[in-house]
């Protein structure tokens, strides 16, 4: 995050060559599901054809016609320290020479457990292959352990595509419904609606909601329920809607439910080393009973891991009568990665302090060019994550899914094909995070806002048209 004089050879207009991202995604369509194996990459919601992409390297990814982007996604968050880190490949490179996949145990699923016990402070941890596998392991062993069967979320909160947690989701939900022109799902608290085709609403039954930070709606609920909820489950800090920011009211909420017998479980996907190297938990003061990562754990690799308490962790199998399983899991890939990954981490205690000054500085330099061309934006900050809304509320006031799904999607939309058509790539969702790395220099943010300023002037232009 130092002064680079390098930058990037951008596209500067619209006129960037598309032909092989067009091509590939005409062919992709042809043997996959809407052309994409995730459903925000196909950009229904923002329009245009995605961008396929060939290679990346620290904060810039290539596409498929050479095009070079300054990269806010970082595959969705795991890249925090930029794509294609020479100590995550060379450890990738040394375990690869050893084989790729045993179905047995091996000395680095030891070695990384040790790693995420000690930094987290959690006595047990499990390895599962995405974040989906971990949060829905997780609910079944709050289900095991507390002999109780239903689970509380928070609308908005995006806990992987289980199907019991497809209820109230946000992230890739809320901007499919949007692209449909469908309306966002307002079913009153405690009441849940599936918000996927192919989900039984007697199984969704089984899971409550309620609006993230709103304690009184979390305390009404308990009250009523708690003695039949095995857990509940949420993200410390929302990216699935946006960045949304608890408030202290809401934590102190979250702890109360505690004392019903119910288990707190964190979901760390998104945040678990990227905001402190012990999560958004540690960097709230949060004490869950469970807590489930992702994405950094493995370095990019495809990688999840549920931990907590010994008492409740020894409820899983082999150990226990909760089964999880998973042939794959502990790859030793995977588990070179993460190793690599958090060693770095460790390595520099510095680099979150950095992280969180120079996002500032974007969302700073963000507002600025927002009301320089009289774009209404509200812009939600912390660490290294951030969402601009395209929203008149002020700055830092979206606090819940239902503030987030007033925002200006069109205007979103056409902002994001501003930024694309001028090197950025920007998350294709305006209910979506992005994401910093240490990579980003301060030559790609002055560009990032020369960027964001000119896609702010023109939306404003093709506004009074």
């Amino acid at each position: 995050m130092t002064a680079n004089p390098e930058i990037l050879s951008t596209p500067s207009s619209q006129a960037a060559r598309t032909t092989q991202s067009q091509a590939l995604f005409a062919r992709a369509q042809a043997v996959t599901p809407g052309g994409v194996n995730s459903p925000v990459r196909a950009f229904r919601s923002v329009g245009g054809t995605p961008r396929f992409i060939a290679r990346a390297n620290g904060a810039i990814l290539t596409d498929a016609d050479g095009n070079d982007y300054i990269d806010h996604i970082g595959s969705w968050g795991p890249m925090i320290l930029g794509h294609n880190l020479p100590a995550v490949r060379e450890a990738v490179i040394e375990a690869l020479a050893g084989g790729t996949s045993f179905g047995a145990p091996g000395e680095r699923e030891v070695l990384l457990g040790e790693a995420v016990t000690r930094i987290t402070g959690v006595d047990r941890v499990r390895f599962v292959n995405s974040g989906t596998e971990a949060t829905m392991s997780a609910l079944r062993l709050a289900r095991g352990f507390t002999g109780r069967k239903y689970i509380l979320k928070f609308r908005g909160n995006y806990h992987g595509h289980a199907d019991g947690l497809l209820v109230e989701a946000g992230s890739g939900l809320m901007t499919d419904a949007v692209a449909d022109g469908g309306q966002l799902n307002r079913q009153g608290l405690g009441q849940a609606a599936p918000s996927s085709a192919g989900v039984p609403e007697e199984y969704a039954a089984l899971t409550l909601v309620s609006e993230y930070n709103d304690p009184a709606a979390l305390d009404a609920l308990m009250t009523a329920r708690g003695h039949e909820i095995a857990a509940v489950i949420f993200e410390p800090v929302v990216g699935n809607a946006g960045v949304l920011i608890p408030n202290p009211e809401f934590l102190d909420a979250l702890h109360r439910v505690q004392a019903a017998g119910v288990l707190l479980i964190a979901d760390e996907v998104m945040t678990g080393f990227r905001l402190s190297l012990r999560g958004a938990t540690g960097l709230l003061g949060l004490r869950p009973d469970l807590t489930c990562w992702g994405k950094i754990i493995g370095g990019g690799l495809p990688v999840g891991a549920y931990g907590g308490r010994a008492e409740v962790m020894n409820f899983v199998s082999p150990q226990g009568p909760v089964y999880q399983a998973g042939t794959l899991s502990g790859n030793p890939l995977a588990m070179a990665a993460g190793l690599a990954m958090l060693g770095a981490l460790e390595a520099d205690p510095g680099v979150y302090e950095r992280l969180n000054t120079y996002t500032a500085q974007l969302a700073e330099g963000l507002k600025a060019g927002a009301s320089a061309a009289g774009v209404p934006i509200s812009v939600n900050q912390i660490g290294s994550m951030l969402t601009a809304f395209h929203s008149s509320a002020p700055h830092g006031s979206i606090r819940t899914y239902t503030d987030a799904a007033r925002s200006d999607t069109a205007a979103f939309a056409g902002w994001f094909q501003g930024m694309l058509a001028r090197g950025i790539y920007w998350a294709p969702s305006q209910f979506e995070s992005i994401f910093v790395s240490a990579a980003h220099t301060d030559a790609h943010l002055n560009a990032t806002l020369e960027a964001a300023a000119q896609a702010y002037a023109a939306l404003t232009v093709r506004g009074e048209q």
